[in-house]
């Protein structure tokens, strides 16, 4: 199965792949979103490691039960060949209705067919108020008018 674009990456390209990358995960499919990376995949997330599609589904249904009316915005911050790092911020709230903003970094290797093989993430939340929302689409894709990262000064 290949998933274009394909490495090596070029800087439209990269920004390419992470906007797919970002629109896929704010579906909130985990089925869909484990496609895009190879059958073995290894994953840092936080204090967890584990490899391959199935417990990426595990992970992301476990993450998306938890973390509700999450909207996540991704940015390129740089590339080289097969790979990407990125930069990225996502808000959600719990069920007790608190709101969080997740800040982080990816470190992303990809294979030929441009299917992640390896991914590592550094993450952080910080408590918001409700007011201090600066995701306000639509659940779903984020809107291409809609301001990036450095856009809204994160």
């Amino acid at each position: 199965m290949s998933r274009p674009p394909l490495p090596p990456f070029n800087i439209e390209t990269a920004k390419q792949k992470v906007r797919l990358a970002e629109d896929g995960w704010n579906s909130r499919d985990p089925q869909k979103v484990s496609l895009a990376y190879t059958p073995d995949s290894q994953w840092r997330n936080r204090s967890e490691m584990f490899a391959g599609r199935e417990n990426i589904v595990a992970f992301l249904t476990r993450k998306w039960v938890r973390e509700m009316e999450y909207r996540l915005i991704k940015e390129l911050w740089a590339f080289h060949e097969n790979r990407i790092a990125v930069r990225f911020a996502y808000e959600y709230r719990d069920d007790s209705g608190n709101w969080f903003r997740a800040y982080g970094n990816e470190n992303w290797e990809f294979d030929e067919d441009g299917l992640m093989r390896h991914r590592v993430a550094s993450i952080n939340d910080k408590p918001i108020t409700e007011q201090e929302r600066l995701f306000h689409w639509p659940q779903g894709r984020r809107p291409d008018d809609h301001p990036g990262l450095s856009d809204l000064g994160l």
